[in-house]
């Protein structure tokens, strides 16, 4: 065990090592000069020349990268050239929305997609069967953006249910949690929709094994094998899904965080990129992929935990 854990440390480490390379290196060689965005056209040479030299544009590349590295690593991001403030204080007050919603659209992600793959496998080759997957091959051909758009102009416009956008806080409990229905279900049905034919899958390979076999001949409800037996032996498969599908809704919350105006750090990045923000940019995707390459390490570790043969041939 130790050994596989060493294993999957260093690589995780050397991961996160080359992102942060690729990361800085193609934010850095973009067209533009951030001086040039902050200060203005009508900026004077002597402007330009001093806020680059101030910002540290002018130094090696290297150099800058070693820099910026080394002060990531002691939770320093720099100064945001569009808020003038620190770029972790940015983070630290926007990261609670989008970890909330992300969260949020992993439980109903879940919930949505077990019972219906579940439902699926039980009702193989039926209507119910039939109709769950024609579902849920809808859900991943609509995109996330169209489908907001869908809900707001139903449940806000329409029928006047849920508010379209924006969020008032948390001090008033009730209107948070009514300001993040929409853009929750807008996160998960997608990814519900690719997790429930998974399970399904998953579960119809299970179902032909003889120790279900035996376990139905022994008299045991239906429902019981599916969720007592067959559910937990095809957790394999689904759990590299899960991990993958947690990282997605993380990046995922960009888009929806945009189309419902929520201030979240997908609202951040996307007007941080319009402004050309350097250090607030570079700190999100860094962070963004971090989430990625933490969520597939924990699906290694969780491959062990569920089957610890795995880690013979890992």
């Amino acid at each position: 065990m130790g050994y596989f854990l060493f294993r999957r440390t260093t690589g995780f480490i050397l991961t996160l090592f080359a992102v942060s390379v690729v990361v800085f290196v193609v934010m850095n060689v973009l067209p533009g000069d951030p001086a040039l965005t902050i200060l203005g056209l009508d900026a004077t040479d002597d402007a330009l020349a001093a806020l680059r030299e101030q910002l540290g544009l002018n130094e090696p590349l290297l150099s800058r990268y070693l820099s910026w590295i080394w002060d990531a690593l002691h939770g320093d991001f720099g100064i945001s050239q569009s808020f003038r403030v620190p770029v972790s204080e940015l983070i630290g007050e926007r990261l609670g929305m989008t970890v909330s919603l992300a969260v949020a659209g992993m439980v109903v992600t879940l919930i949505v997609a077990l019972s219906l793959g579940i439902g699926a496998a039980a009702s193989h080759r039926k209507a119910g069967d039939w109709g769950i997957m024609f579902l849920s091959q809808l859900g991943i051909a609509i995109p996330a953006f169209w489908l907001s758009m869908l809900l707001v102009l139903l449940f806000a416009v329409k029928l006047r249910w849920l508010p379209p956008g924006g969020f008032a806080g948390w001090s008033d409990p009730v209107e948070a949690l009514r300001s993040l229905v929409l853009p929750t279900i807008a996160l998960a049905l997608v990814q519900s929709a690719v997790l429930a034919r998974v399970t399904r899958s998953s579960a119809l390979e299970m179902m032909r094994q003889d120790f279900i076999r035996t376990a139905r001949a022994s008299g045991l409800s239906r429902r019981r094998v599916l969720w007592r037996h067959v559910l937990p032996n095809a957790l394999v498969p689904i759990v590299t899904i899960v991990g993958m599908q947690f990282a997605a809704l993380v990046t995922g919350t960009i888009v929806i965080e945009n189309v419902f105006y929520l201030p979240g750090l997908g609202r951040l990045i996307f007007q941080s990129i319009a402004n050309r923000d350097l250090p607030t940019v570079q700190a999100l995707v860094m962070l963004f992929a971090t989430i990625v390459v933490i969520a597939n390490f924990i699906v290694d570790l969780l491959y062990v935990a569920i089957d610890p043969r795995l880690k013979a041939r890992s």
